[in-house]
């Protein structure tokens, strides 16, 4: 069984730590994690250390021994998600989902036809507040070692300037003619994943966005929701490319 990783803003430089603070008191309370038994740290950024714990500090903190080091580098090719903004908490579900099946980054889009826009403003910035924390928590609930950026949102001018500087671009959609199986994935560099609202990608962005190097597949004979299609995708490009070897 893997070990439980806890993530931190800066990992131990010599032998011992102390875990306190949330994450501590997760540990402790929690986890119910005793001496002697394993934990990671994890800065996030592909950085861990495998800890004993030495001691328990009350409700909220651990002592810790310094084990192991080592840095997990990034997957090839990176994957990055242009998630189109979906109502309600079925954003947050899409994030979750492909965190657990391990995108790599996430651009929140809004397109034509999203019911949501984020608009600016403590509003938007909430939404946007609530991706990034929700991309963390499916991190370390799938203990990984390096949790997805959630950039800005934008729109589909500047997500076609995304297109341009990716190695690949795969827009889902369901009147495609090229099936996600045929079509021939680059070694390296980051593949940009377009996934459109619940009410369709319309006509001009797809011309947009084709006209900018996207290639539009279709991810399979069904019409996935806007919240599961990118972990559908993700799953299917773990096994064509050497992202889970």
């Amino acid at each position: 069984m893997t070990l439980p990783v806890f993530l931190v803003e800066a990992l131990p430089t010599g032998g011992s730590a102390v875990l306190d603070g949330p994450e501590g008191r997760h540990a402790a309370t929690v986890r119910r994690l005793r001496a002697g038994e394993e934990l990671v740290l994890s800065d996030g950024s592909g950085a861990q250390v495998r800890c004993v714990v030495d001691e328990v500090v009350g409700k909220d903190a651990l002592r810790l021994t310094v084990v192991e080091r080592w840095v997990v580098p990034d997957p090839t090719p990176r994957v990055v998600l242009a998630q189109a903004l979906v109502k309600g908490d079925r954003g947050e579900l899409a994030v979750e989902l492909a965190t657990e099946a391990g995108v790599d980054g996430v651009v929140p889009w809004r397109a034509a036809r999203c019911v949501t826009k984020w608009e600016e403003g403590p509003r938007g910035a909430k939404a946007l507040a609530r991706w990034r924390s929700t991309a963390r928590e499916a991190a370390k609930q799938a203990r990984r070692a390096r949790v997805p950026e959630v950039d800005e949102p934008v729109g589909t001018p500047a997500l076609a300037r995304l297109v341009a500087e990716s190695a690949l671009t795969l827009v889902l959609h369901e009147s495609a003619d090229t099936p996600l199986t045929k079509v021939d994935l680059p070694a390296s560099g980051d593949v940009l994943l377009v996934v459109g609202p619940e009410g369709g990608i319309t006509d001009q962005e797809l011309a947009m966005l084709a006209d900018a190097g996207a290639r539009v597949v279709r991810l399979g004979p069904t019409v996935l929701r806007a919240s599961t299609a990118a972990a559908v995708a993700l799953g299917a490009l773990g096994v064509l490319t050497n992202r889970w070897e």
